[in-house]
Parts: structure tokens; sequence; C-alpha cells
């Protein structure tokens, strides 16, 4: 199925690794012009290297989504150089503080809702105008299943992540009048680099695949594996799509059917 995507331009934070690079790979394949930042100037090079697109298809900056102003100048200049246009934005910048309650201060609070809360509001506000000029524009915020099923090993991300869903159902009510939809994709597990770091930090004696199996049937994954970075990026880029042109204000769980409720 042609998803409507070839030569519209997306915006995606965080592409240098894992979910953010998948998905502007994926839109890549789809026909499309993107531009995605980071903070690591290097990483994003080898990144863009990888891709091997041209420039007038693919934008890297470096930028720190904290940094309103900075984030600011990286859209215009995307924007300027890929077209005059933006058609979406994929909020993906972001990470997760593994520590519980009585581990966690009151920097770590202030630091963990900065990071989540800037990393959508201070790259919407500077894409908006571009979006409002659109006719296929779609915002997907990249959260977590923490968001709707809390785990106290990450109590500080758990709640940022439930703000980010509470804030996206609100921007999606907002901003539908400006014909900009708004969604949400709520991961759980997905087989990056921190997971194999971890695993050769453990030194269980376990392959990767063994311990990959303890670690999903430990977190109750149905599917008995952590999921792919493409597997996520798929559901963006059905969400960003033309052809999700009445679906705003949800969220779809890409999480290998983790779950402790029906919802």
């Amino acid at each position: 199925m042609d998803l409507g995507l070839a030569d519209r331009t997306v915006l995606v934070t965080g592409g240098s690794s894992g979910v953010g690079l998948a998905t502007v790979r994926a839109l890549l394949d789809e026909g499309a012009r993107v531009a995605t930042c980071g903070r690591d100037p290097q990483r994003l090079a080898r990144a863009a290297a990888r891709l091997g697109a041209e420039p007038d298809r693919l934008f890297t900056g470096a930028c720190d989504v904290r940094d309103a102003d900075a984030v600011r100048r990286f859209t215009e200049e995307a924007a300027r150089r890929l077209g005059g246009r933006l058609d979406g934005l994929v909020n993906n910048a972001g990470q997760s503080r593994m520590k519980r309650l009585d581990e966690t201060t009151a920097e770590d609070w202030r630091d963990e809702l900065e990071l989540k809360f800037a990393g959508v509001l201070n790259p919407l506000t500077a894409a908006r105008h571009h979006l409002r000029a659109s006719d296929t524009a779609a915002v997907v915020n990249v959260n977590a299943v923490l968001a709707k099923q809390p785990e106290t090993r990450l109590i500080t991300t758990s709640a940022a992540r439930a703000g980010i869903l509470n804030l996206s159902k609100s921007l999606a009510t907002e901003l539908a009048a400006e014909g900009i939809r708004v969604n949400s994709v709520c991961l759980g597990l997905v087989d990056t680099g921190q997971w194999t770091r971890r695993h050769a930090a453990a030194d269980s004696g376990l392959t990767y695949e063994e311990w990959q199996a303890e670690l999903a049937a430990d977190r109750g994954i149905a599917l008995g594996r952590l999921g792919r970075p493409e597997e996520v990026a798929y559901a963006i880029l059905a969400l960003l799509s033309p052809r999700a042109s009445y679906i705003t204000g949800t969220s779809i769980d890409v999480c290998g059917g983790v779950g402790r409720g029906i919802l």
C-alpha cells in the first residue's frame, strides 16, 4: 500500500539511533524528505553516512530539544533546506531513568519532566506554523507503555510518560481546528544498544537470545522477545500517513502484548 508520504517533509527528533533512526530510514524508503536532530553531531554524521541519502532529501543537525531557541533554528533551517515546508513531526527524543522512589532526587524529577515535556512542546512550537500550512499535517509522539502501566523501577519516567500521553490527547483536541492530527505510539522493550550493553554487563553465561527471552518472560511480554526498532517505525509511519486522516487523539501500543490491563 502506498502510504502517501512521497515528497512529504517530516522532522524526526532523536534520529541518530534506535527507533528514531529506523523511522528516518523508513521515511526515506517511502520517498519522503527528512530532517533529524540529536545532541551528538558525530553520531548524527555516522547515521547519515549509513543512510546514504542525498542532501536534498536528508538534513541533520545537532540540537538539544530542551533548548527552545536551538530547536527553532534547526526547524527553520530544515524547512528551508527541504523545500520550505513541513508535513509531519515525530517527537522521539528521550531516555529512561532506571531509579526507584528512594533513589530519586528533586533534580531527577525536574530533569525527567523537563526532557519529556520540552521534547514535545519545543519541536511542536517551532514546527506549528509550517504544519498549519500543510494539507496532511500529523504529529506522532513516541511514548511508552509505561504511560499506562507504571513501573516502580522507572518511577520518574513512568510519571513523565503518563503526562505526555495526557498532553498528547489535549494537543489533538486543541490543534484539530488547524488541521494538525496528534497521535502517540507507546512502545515496550525495544532491542536497541542499551539492551546489548546490559546483556554484556550481566555476564550471565546466556546467549543474547536466551537472555532476551528471560527478560521478556520477566516483563510479561506475550511474544517472548524484545521489539525491533523498525517495528515501531512502521506504526509511526502509519499514523503520519494521509491515509490515517481520520485518526487523531489516539495511541498505538507496540509492545509485544505486554499488559496488566485491558486499556
